[in-house]
């Protein structure tokens, strides 16, 4: 029914004066008749219920004319106990809205106390006995009138301020309002005001008359106890549900109300041993701070007699361990395992520093695990050590060694402990109370770190670092104990304080240089241990430092920069000597400080890493003079060449990128490596030059460090194939490009570098930290721009035709010139060979001309017959492709050999190393394209891989199945294995590079381009080219078969399936089926395994981290994972239903078993998926994998799935959601961790399928599965995000927490319904009053 249109204001004050008129009409005549309370209620309504036959339009009960005609008449000339009655009966029988009536009450009798006690006393007893009834109004016409009558009530409170009426947030600041104001009137009695700029209220409405005659005596005595009284009401109000409720609100919806509330009850914490008042009432005061702080402490209140309550806790490090099985109690972390191995991967660098991504999921899992911080920090620590140790024993190759583990445990780890400690220390410093709760914990935990002895051995490169920081713990308790003033002061040849150390003492001195803890740790119980023998202690008597020789200052000399480049700086003034050599001294000091800086102080410096680093990215971009016209100055760039040159090299060797990239540099890199390439590409060499080959130091040198180790940032080569092979949703991972490294690094610069802020307080150890500020994008650079671009062309389609005359033309001729003078027998061919037009297979063809074939006669031309293209490398890198497309195709048709091809790149390599990237980007668009002929490799024209071809796929194939996958041989035996012609050239001229350290700039990008370039081969070829490279390098060998076994994996999705399978077995153990399940490893050793010295003791974790980027398929993926844990429930239901009798399994703790295998089976699949395919997968599986498994028909199923079965599938389908969309965004409501978007798109993903689960609830979607699996699902995955994730909630629809939470009560779920709808922000507010 429609509601009648309201009337304007003159007519509804004339209405609400009329029927003032006949109320206290009514009122006087009742009165006259000594009627009670109920009768004058009665008639009072009947003047309501008149007006609205009338069509008055003063409609319905409550109302809100009556109510404020009643307060105004009973606070003016018709003040009476009669009136007060009345009030109450009216009160009571909901004819007037209670709470509007206290609103218009409290402004009006609290400013008048003092003089009116009796009036504040009736009004105490109101509130006492009505602030506490149901707030709740049938929405509609009087609901919105008395909102906006209470919103003109509260006008009065000078705290109030809100511009938009609505009726929740309306009610929330009375209840608020009024508590303080009672407090503030308490405070005021004794006088103690609140020192406060405004008052609570003003003097409340102007017209007033409350006069009453009483004794002053009795007056004194009846104030005494109002105050009293008035704290009562406060202390019950304070304790009632619905109130706290409210308050819960108030805090978390509008917290500068809230806050005024919390300095009130600070003031009076602060003043309550020197108040008699307040000490009188101290029983009060505890249960108000009490109510108050479980009101702070906002969250999920589970029911102790819910099974759901402990199904939400079941599986935590507090639960016993009888209900942890599989993988047991490290379980819960292993999360942090994999996410430090996967940092470990030497073909993904990482745009987000290590440690910011540590701080947050170390934050998250803490909270999801409900551990302590010393539980949490243990943990930590823990798998950072197991790390170490997996690499004890690094086999050899171009990958992150021991190094850069060690950097991780002693360097990684505490930065990432920093911001947690420096949250809690900014809380306690604004609040001005509170314990160091984290700091505690973190002291605990490595104090109770010393029991792992064997994860706390030194590697036998840092046992020297580890006695030494176990001697400075001695020497200093020694000083100490000695009254000594040299605290801390080493003396390297002093040898009564030598001692033996290990891991711990360098953690301890790790978290000690960035003040997480203090030299107090050095008198810890057992951190010192007792004086060596003296027979021990030569032997391990230390030299004097070199660094010392350096600070007094020594030359640079050959002996002792060798020295320094291996000695890691032992404190920073070492480094801005260092700094100030490089780009101050001369070009021989220059040289020789940049190298020293970038050599053992970058990789092993543990203490002050982040300043090595920030130090060493900062030389690359040297402060411009201050006469210099501006960044792009190339003179100035040209005065440090020898500097630049020397960093460059440097850093360009594996583990030094690999440590820029795990402190989150690889964007700050990329945008500083832009200028370099763009001035130094922009010269040609000096005349004289022939070679990059030895030390000299040209223009062609430096900018081929910078442009191979810019395109080593990105996946500058990735084919077309890998855009078109991925699924529906795009490729498993994005690759990185350059446009997004700009992009992200750009976003640093213009959120003011937030990204970077999780360091020590001061920001000392930001890495980003002094580095240039200017936002960069790639059209600053028109040159590298324009190869940038030409690079994509040349990836996405076959070159296009040249013009003869065009200057690319005469460049690409003149470099296969000077190729061919090296020759055999092509004298004539260099004398007029020429590029008359480009493409194969594609109809155009690519020829090269001369006076006499390739084949002919030979000749002998002199070096200056024909000159080096002394060109700008902006030119040469122009011209490579159509070089290379003009070699190919002369070695396709015959007329170049297989060998003067290879001869000829390598020349064009060592004259120009950056033309390495153009071959790698050529060669591997044309693999993938198919359109060259394939070559026989038999070892007469290109190299043969048979003596050990057989061996390396035997080998692969022996590995893998050790770790449970099964594949096939590749190659039968008696066939000469073949190759594409771009990829036999290409892996022909790789096998010519050296393997030593000088050449690892080159390594990483011919390394990764080879497996890639084998991915778009049409058959598997990675064994063929780990087989020529074993014989290039068996010392290699290890880490060749390591690469050869992500070949597999490309194309084969069973072998994906088995590797998935062996890796939730290996983590959550065998069946207990399985006979044989004691001698199996299981947990974190069972799936990443305790070494990887040995191919053959690799795990099917570690595998999985090393080929999951192969994987392309993003919805394979994804169902892949989510059957698997589905799979692996089930297995675990079986389990449970089959161990013993019925009456044994009832119980709630062998229930809480099977759900805690389930919560563990759950956080692996979260873990490997985020690892996998981070963001894209879990989109995946909130927006499809899920929701079409529930639609699904469950029939299939049915014959043989339990109804415990599906309600743990339930339950695990919740943890698999809530835990990997918190690894992968968090649980916080914001954080500056993760890229732009990332939140939107979790507020998207939870608000999608929580919009899913109500529509299923409101009816209008048809389920497929159990509705016990349903049931179990919903109400798990409410109570995880709002126990947990909070935060996510807010961006929910209201309308669909109202239907979920509607759904919920309808399952007796009241609490978590409650929870969920408290968590809806403001627009839910009102939600939340009706539930009450």
């Amino acid at each position: 029914m429609l509601a009648p249109r309201p009337p304007d204001d003159s007519q509804a004050n004339s209405a609400t004066a009329d029927l003032e008129r006949r109320v206290m009409a009514v009122v006087k005549a009742s009165e006259a008749r000594r009627d009670p309370p109920m009768i004058r209620a009665v008639e009072v309504a009947r003047c309501c219920v008149s007006d609205e036959k009338d069509g008055r339009g003063l409609l319905g009960f409550p109302n809100a004319e009556l109510a404020m005609i009643l307060v105004s008449n009973l606070c003016s000339s018709h003040n009476s106990p009669s009136m007060w009655k009345l009030l109450d009966q009216t009160m009571a029988s909901r004819l007037v809205y209670p709470w509007h009536v206290l609103a218009l009450l409290t402004p009006r009798l609290i400013p008048h106390r003092r003089a009116q006690p009796e009036a504040y006393r009736l009004y105490l007893e109101l509130m006492r006995r009505y602030a506490l009834s149901s707030p709740s109004v049938e929405t509609g016409l009087c609901s919105q009138k008395i909102t906006n009558a209470m919103h003109d009530a509260l006008q009065f409170f000078d705290a109030y301020r809100a511009k938009r009426v609505y009726f929740g947030t309306t009610l929330i600041s009375f209840i608020v309002n009024a508590i303080t104001a009672l407090i503030d009137s308490c405070l005021e009695d004794w006088c103690l005001p609140f020192p406060s700029k405004e008052r609570t209220m003003d003097k409340g409405p102007k017209s007033m008359d409350l006069g009453t005659k009483s004794g002053s005596d009795k007056k004194d005595q009846l104030r005494q106890t109002n105050t009293f009284t008035a704290f009562e009401v406060v202390e019950n109000m304070s304790s009632n549900k619905r109130i706290q409720i409210l308050l819960r609100l108030a805090h978390l919806n509008m917290p500068e109300l809230f806050n005024s509330l919390l300095q009130r009850l600070r003031f009076v914490e602060a003043h309550k041993l020197s108040s008699k008042n307040l000490t009188s009432i101290n029983h009060l005061l505890d249960n108000l701070f009490s109510n108050i702080q479980k009101v702070m402490n906002s969250g999920y209140k589970q029911n102790e007699r819910n099974l759901l309550s402990h199904i939400i806790d079941t599986g935590s490090v507090n639960s016993p361990l009888s209900l942890l099985p599989g993988a047991g109690k490290g379980g819960c972390w292993i999360s942090i395992d994999i996410l430090l191995e996967s940092c470990m991967e030497a073909k993904t660098l990482m745009p987000i520093a290590a440690f910011e991504l540590l701080t947050e999921s170390t934050m998250t899992l803490q909270k999801i695990n409900q551990a302590s911080w010393q539980e949490t920090f243990q943990a930590l620590w823990i798998s950072a050590l197991r790390l170490v140790q997996r690499d004890i024993e690094p086999i050899e190759g171009p990958i992150p060694h021991l190094e850069t583990r060690l950097s991780m445990l002693l360097a990684i780890i505490p930065l990432s402990i920093a911001p947690i400690l420096k949250e809690e220390s900014d809380k306690m410093h604004a609040e001005g109370t509170g314990v160091a709760s984290r700091k505690q914990g973190l002291v605990a935990c490595l104090q109770s770190l010393g029991q792992f002895s064997s994860l706390l051995l030194p590697p036998q490169s840092v046992v020297s670092a580890a006695n030494d920081a176990a001697s400075k713990a001695a020497k200093f308790v020694r000083d100490f104990k000695a009254g000594s003033s040299g605290l801390g002061m080493m003396d390297h040849n002093d040898t009564s304080t030598k001692a033996v150390g290990n891991l711990l003492h360098l953690m301890v001195e790790a978290c000690i240089a960035r003040e997480l803890i203090d030299t107090s740790a050095y008198f810890w119980p057992g951190y010192v241990s007792p004086p060596l023998a003296s027979k021990d202690q030569n032997s391990m008597l230390i030299q004097e430092s070199p660094w010392l020789n350096f600070m007094q200052g020594a030359p640079l000399t050959g002996s002792l920069q060798s020295v320094l480049i291996a000695t890691p700086a032992p404190s920073v003034a070492e480094l801005e000597k260092l700094n100030h050599l490089a780009l101050n001294g001369s070009d021989e000091e220059r040289s020789a400080a940049s190298k020293i800086l970038c050599g053992a102080s970058l990789t092993c410096g543990w203490n002050i890493q982040e300043t090595v680093v920030r130090m060493a990215v900062k030389l690359l971009s040297p402060p411009m003079p201050p006469d210099s016209p501006g960044t792009g100055d190339a003179n100035h760039y040209l005065t440090h060449m020898h500097m630049l040159n020397a960093v460059l090299s440097c850093l360009c060797h594996v583990d030094s990128v690999h440590i820029l990239s795990v402190y989150g540099m690889v964007p700050e890199v990329a945008a500083i490596l832009m200028p370099l390439c763009e001035v130094f590409g922009s010269f040609p060499p000096p005349p004289n030059y022939r070679s990059s080959i030895g030390e000299e130091v040209s223009v062609y040198s430096v900018f081929s460090f910078a442009f191979l180790f810019l395109l080593r940032l990105y996946n500058f080569y990735a084919p077309a194939q890998a855009n078109t092979v991925s699924g529906r949703a795009g490729p498993v991972r994005h690759e990185l490009n350059l446009d997004y490294l700009l992009l992200l690094r750009n976003s640093r610069i213009g959120a003011g570098r937030t990204t970077m802020s999780g360091s020590n307080s001061a920001g000392s150890n930001n890495p980003s930290r002094d580095l240039p500020v200017q936002l960069v994008y790639i059209d600053s650079f028109p040159k590298l721009r324009a190869w940038y671009f030409q690079n994509q062309a040349c990836v996405a389609s076959v070159l296009s035709g040249l013009c003869n005359r065009s200057p690319v033309h005469q460049t690409a001729n003149r470099i296969l010139n000077m190729i061919c003078r090296k020759m055999n027998n092509s004298a004539g061919i260099a004398s007029s060979s020429t590029v008359t037009g480009t493409g194969t297979g594609t109809g155009t063809t690519t020829t090269t001309t001369s006076s006499s074939s390739i084949s002919g006669s030979s000749g002998s031309a002199s070096e200056d017959a024909f000159p080096r293209p002394l060109l700008p490398a902006w030119e040469v890198l122009e011209a490579i492709p159509f070089v290379l497309e003009a070699l190919l195709t002369a070695c396709a048709y015959g007329r170049l050999s297989s060998r003067d091809l290879t001869i000829g790149l390598r020349d064009l390599v060592d004259f120009f190393p950056a033309s390495l990237a153009g071959i790698v980007s050529y060669f591997s668009a044309e693999i993938t394209r198919g359109i060259w002929p394939n070559v026989a490799m038999n070892g007469i024209d290109w190299p043969s891989p048979d003596k050990s071809l057989h061996l390396v796929e035997a080998e692969v194939k022996d590995v893998l199945a050790r770790a449970g996958v099964h594949i096939q041989n590749c190659y039968p035996r008696g066939m000469p294995p073949m190759l594409p012609l771009p990829m036999a050239a290409l892996v022909s001229l790789t096998i010519t590079f050296k393997i030593d350290k000088s050449s690892e700039y080159s390594q990483g990008i011919v390394g990764q381009a080879l497996e890639t370039c084998a991915e778009g081969c049409a058959w598997p070829s990675m064994p063929i080219i780990g087989a020529l490279w074993t014989q290039k390098a068996p010392r290699w060998h290890d880490f060749i078969i390591l690469s050869c076994i992500r070949s597999p994996f490309v194309r084969d999705k069973d072998a994906i399936v088995q590797l998935t399978r062996s890796c939730f077995k290996a983590f959550l153990g065998p069946s207990s089926n399985d006979c044989s399940s004691i001698s199996y490893p299981r947990g974190v050793v069972g799936l990443l395994g305790q070494s990887l010295a040995n191919n053959f003791d690799l795990r099917p974790g570690f595998l999985f981290l090393r080929t999951c980027r192969t994987f392309h398929d993003t919805h394979f993926i994804s169902e892949l994972i989510f059957k698997q844990v589905l799979e692996w429930t089930r297995k675990m239901a079986g389990e449970w239903a089959s161990s013993g009798p019925a009456r044994l399994k009832s119980g709630q703790a062998s229930l809480a078993a099977a759900v805690s295998a389930a919560r563990q089976v759950a956080i692996l699949g979260a873990s490997l998926l985020c690892v996998a395919g981070r963001t894209l997968l879990v989109q995946v599986l909130f927006e499809e994998t899920v929701p079409t498994m529930l639609l699904s028909s469950s029939q299939e199923r049915s014959s043989h799935v339990g109804s415990i079965s599906s309600i743990l599938e339930g339950y695990a389908i919740s943890y698999l959601m809530v835990f990997s969309s918190a690894l992968v965004w968090g649980i916080r409501s914001r954080t500056a961790v993760y890229k732009i978007g990332s939140f939107e798109r979790r507020a998207r993903l939870t608000a999608t399928h929580m919009d899913f689960m109500a529509r299923v609830l409101d009816g209008n979607v048809i389920l497929g599965c159990d509705p016990a699996m349903w049931k179990a699902h919903v109400s798990c995955f409410v109570g995880l995000v709002v126990r947990f994730a909070p935060a996510w909630v807010q961006r929910v629809k209201v309308s669909a927490l109202r239907k979920l939470a509607n759904g919920l009560r309808g399952w007796h779920e009241c609490e978590l319904a409650l929870a969920l709808l408290e968590l809806g922000g403001s627009p839910a507010i009102d939600a939340v009053i009706e539930s009450l």
